[in-house]
């Protein structure tokens, strides 16, 4: 049986370890985590699934952002699922567990990096980030948006920039 729940210190070591795994050590050189460098995710927004002993089996975590124009946005991302775990449905049952925690928080819209047929049947498309940059490169058809508020994201442009709760020891710039 697998439960996702709300991540917990003790996840750390295992979901760095999956990371690791699942997109090689070179992730922290991607442009989404310029995003996220320095900061924790959005408050309630971290998951994992584990499993009925507690092992960690999947990840995904939400960032504040500002989406240009339209405002504050989350930033999905990582999503990873565990070799021995993959094709049980795992990395779904997260997407549409955190989907709905962002509706429910009243977030209104979610931007991420990924695998456009993978993440469409969730409802992301290019359309709603057409005129948005992110601060590094990015393969524009691997950039995508969904609203989760009707109208969030409609005449959004400009670049996408991190924000939110600071990891500590960090300092917010003047």
């Amino acid at each position: 049986m697998v439960m996702i729940r709300h991540e917990i210190a003790a996840d750390v070591p295992a979901r760095e370890h999956l990371l690791d795994r699942a997109f090689g050590t070179s992730r922290r050189r991607k442009t989404s985590e310029r995003l996220r460098e320095g900061r924790l995710p959005a408050e309630g927004m971290a998951f994992t699934a584990v499993d009925e002993t507690g092992k960690l089996l999947g990840t995904l975590r939400l960032w504040d952002v500002v989406a240009g124009s339209a405002g504050p946005a989350l930033l999905l991302g990582p999503l990873a699922v565990s070799c021995e775990a993959q094709n049980r449905g795992i990395g779904a049952a997260l997407m549409r567990h955190a989907i709905a925690e962002a509706k429910l928080s009243g977030h209104g819209a979610i931007i991420l990096v990924g695998d456009a047929p993978y993440y469409a049947r969730f409802g992301f498309a290019q359309a709603p980030v057409t005129d948005l940059h992110l601060p590094g490169p990015v393969e524009r058809a691997r950039f995508l948006g969904i609203e989760l508020t009707p109208g969030a994201l409609d005449g959004a442009e400009g670049l996408v920039a991190g924000c939110g709760r600071l990891e500590a020891g960090q300092r917010q710039a003047a």
